[in-house]
């Protein structure tokens, strides 16, 4: 009896040109699908990140007038769309393509495109409501006027 050895392939190990083809088909039509996706839920999740900087600021300026012992604003330039906290606090450039409403005290508002919701030492504040949209759909950012508490929740237009 005669022992045979395995059977010898002169097929190589590797992969073949039509395997590598269609990978980089594949690589191709994923690197031109996928941007779009992501560029149009970029406008969302920006006007919803600026929604949270405005709820976060207007935190701020309530923790900053129960600390200090003094009333601090915030304020919103609707026209430059831009807003800051009363006192050491940067100013802050919103996107110029969101539409902004404010809706706020009457003594404190400073003419048509600017006003403020300020907050007092005992924590409450003079209310008022911030809506960012663009398309009809987006965010507002309410402040009661009793408790000083700030709500951000999704708003449609009616």
């Amino acid at each position: 009896m005669t022992a045979r050895g395995p059977k010898s392939s002169r097929r190589a190990d590797g992969f073949t040109l039509l395997e590598l083809v269609v990978v980089l088909a594949l690589a191709v039509l994923l690197v031109a699908i996928v941007p779009p996706l992501l560029t149009a839920a970029l406008p969302g999740a920006e006007l919803k990140s600026a929604s949270r900087r405005i709820a976060a600021s207007l935190r701020l300026a309530r923790e900053e007038a129960i600390r200090k012992g003094h009333d601090v604003a915030f304020i919103l330039d609707l026209e430059k769309h831009r807003y800051r906290v009363e006192g050491p606090f940067r100013t802050v450039q919103l996107p110029a393509d969101l539409d902004l409403t404010l809706i706020a005290a009457a003594s404190e508002m400073q003419g048509e495109e600017r006003g403020a919701i300020r907050f007092f030492p005992d924590g409450s504040a003079t209310g008022g409501r911030i809506l960012l949209s663009r398309g009809g759909k987006g965010w507002q950012v309410g402040v009661q006027w009793l408790s000083g508490h700030v709500q951000l929740a999704p708003w449609e237009e009616p």
